[in-house]
């Protein structure tokens, strides 16, 4: 049976998990470049052949969840939109799992809010100044909880959007659809009997970074239905990014699990993967094999960092020294043919203009993830309701306007229009709240994203979420003490963000809507996931990034690593230069044709002979700058 196993294909050995009478799970490892894609919509190309009758007949069908909505339309669409496959993202799978069940969600939400009421009381209790700002805003979070718990028997059915605000009384938020379909994979048989009888084959892609609390529930459904159910993992430890992923994930996997791999890359030149295989040596031993033939470049460049530095002009030269390295007319960075990747989100929002919002925001550990692929609330509002309305105003175009207002605006729901006596005065309403609104924008002023909040919130044009809801009510409280908290009073650290966040104007909003849809010239390890460039610019700069979760210059062998480094590193926790090393694997791995990396250091002779002792890089594929 061994020697069997050694000659099958990595496709062969997936396709032979999906047995339906004999199933086995599995989590597939696949390095950058490796056609993963391809290998799963050829194995269900394979496997629909010979059991569509079958999976027809019991009223089943496979599920495929993926990361983003773009590829889970990519997906459907290689599998020619078979209604045999449920394609969906992490949130909308969950979604439609636990929906139906109105009452179960009813009493999840029950408990959950009674607790956080209970805590919140309790701090109450203990406060001694009443005027603070932080007693106030937990008193707001009190009144608010208290009403939605209140409403809750009056609510005959839950909604919920994957890509909206959720703001409505009758809404679940994004962490809350994931952790209630956690809660009921784990803790509830029936529903894990609906799960893998409607799905006796459940795919995950990109599996090191769903959320762990999820990827936890089900290993327990997997463990407890083995004989009828196959879990599928895709991914590569070494590709993780979110800090609420799995960690250590591919060293967690069952015994009796096959673990097939995917070691060809497809993508890049040979010369990228030499230098991606030395990268992550200190990881794992995991190696990709080179599938193209030509060698492709690759160069170091490594700047001295000064006061007078002028890091745009120096980017621009280097494009021009690659131009004549790589015998390329297209690496030019200043013409969009260049991807641009600078790894740290705070380069990126420094460099793209928009870290007075995004930097308080990146600073709070519960905010990040929903930072980064824009499921916020408050990033939906703004994104999904406000962005298009002023787009359409700017256009003059009224039709797109209207169609915005009613579809997300209090003022004209359906229900309140019905209950109206005088219907048109609340569409004159509306019209007047949205004409006061565009005031902010007039004679080309680029208004604070609190000031439109105001507008919205005065008018009850849109429904703010509940998170800032607390720093709206602070506008209207003359009770409130300006003062400095008192020293036992710590204030909310997700509410004084987003206060320092909303100062910030809503141009800066736009560029950073731009930036997370990768319609911007840079990009991060998290919009380029799965992509791939012919010409890649990877930017390394501690200055920049300033953030204390990455260093290049550890990484680089620039500074030494810190008392918590080496503390995390003898427990087996993970580390700053693990953290950074797999950003730094992720970005290169996405070179189609050459890759220049530019890094900023004092320190230029320790980090040359760094690259040179790794064996990164040869002699002559360093340029000092």
């Amino acid at each position: 049976m061994n020697s069997e196993e050694k000659v099958l294909t990595t496709d062969e050995e997936i396709y032979n998990c999906l047995n339906l009478d004999n199933p086995r799970s599995f989590f597939l490892f696949a390095g950058a470049g490796s056609g993963k894609t391809r290998s799963l919509v050829e194995v269900l190309g394979r496997f629909r052949e010979s059991n569509i009758k079958r999976l027809r007949r019991d009223g089943q069908k496979v599920s495929i969840i993926t990361y983003t909505n773009a590829a889970c339309d990519e997906i459907k669409r290689r599998l020619e939109f078979d209604s045999s496959f449920y394609v969906a993202t992490i949130h909308s799978f969950s979604w439609e799992l636990i929906s139906p069940y109105v009452n179960d969600i009813r009493s999840w939400l029950k408990t959950s809010l009674e607790s956080d009421i209970t805590d919140l009381k309790n701090q109450q209790d203990k406060a001694k100044n009443k005027t603070t700002k932080t007693f106030l805003d937990r008193e707001t979070k009190i009144e608010s909880k208290e009403k939605r718990l209140n409403g809750l028997s009056l609510i005959k059915k839950f909604t919920y959007n994957p890509n909206g605000s959720n703001s409505n009384r009758d809404s679940l938020s994004h962490a809350e659809v994931i952790s209630i379909a956690a809660d009921f994979l784990h803790n509830k048989t029936l529903m894990q009997n609906i799960l893998t009888r409607k799905y006796p084959v459940l795919l995950i892609d990109e599996s090191q970074d769903t959320k762990k609390e999820l990827v936890d529930a089900l290993f327990e459904v997997q463990r407890q239905h083995s004989d009828y159910f196959t879990l599928g993992m895709f991914g590569d430890t070494m590709q993780r990014i979110y800090t609420d992923g799995k960690e250590s994930l591919g060293d967690n996997i069952p015994t009796t699990w096959a673990k097939p791999k995917k070691e060809k890359n497809y993508r890049c030149p040979r010369r990228v993967i030499s230098l991606i295989n030395k990268i992550r040596s200190e990881i794992d031993d995991q190696e990709q094999i080179p599938v193209k033939e030509n060698e492709g470049f690759v160069r170091l460049f490594i700047v001295e960092t000064s006061n007078t530095v002028d890091k745009t002009l120096v980017e621009i030269n280097i494009s021009t020294k690659m131009k004549t390295i790589a015998q390329d007319e297209h690496w030019d960075i200043s013409h969009g043919d260049v991807k641009v990747l600078t790894l740290e989100h705070h380069m990126a929002a420094k460099r793209g203009g928009f870290s007075s919002f995004f930097d308080p925001l990146y600073e709070v550990e519960k905010l990040k993830t929903g930072l980064l692929d824009g499921s916020l609330s408050v990033v939906s509002l703004f994104a999904n309701q406000i962005l298009p309305l002023l787009r359409a105003h700017r256009k003059n175009d009224n039709f797109s306007i209207a169609k915005v207002i009613r579809s997300y605006s209090p003022l004209l729901d359906p229900k309140v229009l019905e209950d109206s006596t005088n219907p048109v005065e609340e569409i004159k309403k509306s019209n007047l709240a949205v004409k006061d609104l565009f005031k902010l924008w007039d004679e080309n002023n680029d208004p604070s994203l609190v000031d439109i909040l105001k507008i919205i919130f005065e008018n009850n044009l849109f429904l703010i979420p509940e998170t800032i809801l607390p720093i709206l009510k602070r506008k209207t409280l003359k009770t409130l003490d300006t003062q400095d908290q008192a020293p036992h009073e710590e204030g909310d650290p997700i509410i004084d963000a987003w206060e320092k966040a909303l100062a910030s104007s809503f141009g800066q909003f736009e560029k950073y809507v731009q930036y997370i849809s990768d319609e911007s010239r840079f990009g991060t390890h998290q919009g380029i996931k799965g992509l791939e460039f012919p010409r890649v610019m990877v930017i390394l700069d501690d200055e920049d990034a300033r953030g204390f979760l990455f260093s290049y210059e550890k990484l680089l062998g620039a500074k030494e690593p810190s008392k918590a480094d080496i503390e995390n590193l003898n427990t087996g926790k993970d580390t700053s230069q693990n953290r950074t090393r797999r950003l730094f694997y992720v970005t290169c791995s996405r070179a189609e044709e050459s890759l220049a990396i530019v890094a900023y250091t004092n320190e230029v002779a320790k980090v040359k002979q760094y690259a040179l002792d790794q064996n990164w890089f040869s002699e002559e594929e360093i340029i000092l700058i």
